[in-house]
């Protein structure tokens, strides 16, 4: 069977959660903490694509870094919020489960469910 990815942050209960549910499940997955191993600008556009949605949707609007790069600024590009995220990726929504060629953020936890097999 194949195993899930998760990008964790064990520091984050909904991370935590999620981790715990894979786990129940009886997967073992392979665990990605993106704080100390951030993902790439090539990895960030991999996922973004896997969840379908834009940039602006995977960022954490409540971090300070969020404000103090000025990130809600309407004018900034996809590719500026892209490298964004990938430089500081405690902007990034978390956590991040794909499993194959698709890809679910566990808020709640159980929004994975969706993208593992039966």
């Amino acid at each position: 069977m194949r195993q899930p990815t998760i990008y964790h942050n064990p520091r984050c209960s909904k991370s935590r959660a999620t981790l715990e549910l894979l786990v129940a499940r009886g997967f073992s997955p392979r665990v990605i903490e993106y704080l100390s191993s951030p993902p790439s600008v090539a990895e960030v556009e991999r996922l973004l694509a896997m969840l379908d949605i834009e940039p602006r949707e995977l960022l954490r609007t409540d971090e300070d870094d969020y404000r103090d790069l000025g990130l809600a600024d309407p004018r900034l590009r996809r590719d500026q919020l892209v490298a964004a995220i990938a430089a500081n990726p405690r902007l990034m929504q978390r956590p991040i489960v794909v499993m194959g060629s698709k890809a679910a953020i566990g808020r709640p936890p159980e929004a994975v469910l969706a993208i593992l097999p039966d």
